[in-house]
């Protein structure tokens, strides 16, 4: 971000926010508050970026198991067993 290209926009906060963000300056942990709001929205566009990866990555495996077919289980009673089965036989390799 160009400090050139800077725009001026007046923002509304709570005073409980404003408290934080003033904090934030007093404390030397930031030398405005227009850098406490740039940090804030850097964090919130990462995160952002993140949900939507995640979200992607989630679909992906969505689509990979509709890919593959029927479920060769016919009930989560079956799923619990095979769950149980498979633990039982990672215990005996770890042990």
């Amino acid at each position: 971000c160009s400090m050139s290209k800077v725009q001026k926009v007046s923002i509304a906060l709570t005073p409980e926010m404003n408290e934080m963000v003033q904090d934030a300056v007093q404390s030397g942990q930031y030398a405005s508050a227009s850098e406490v709001v740039r940090d804030a929205l850097r964090f919130w566009q990462r995160r952002e970026e993140a949900k939507a990866e995640s979200l992607a990555h989630m679909r992906t495996l969505i689509q990979h198991g509709i890919d593959s077919g029927p479920s060769r289980y016919t009930s989560m009673d079956d799923i619990i067993s095979e769950a149980r089965k498979r633990h039982k036989h990672l215990l005996k390799k770890s042990a």
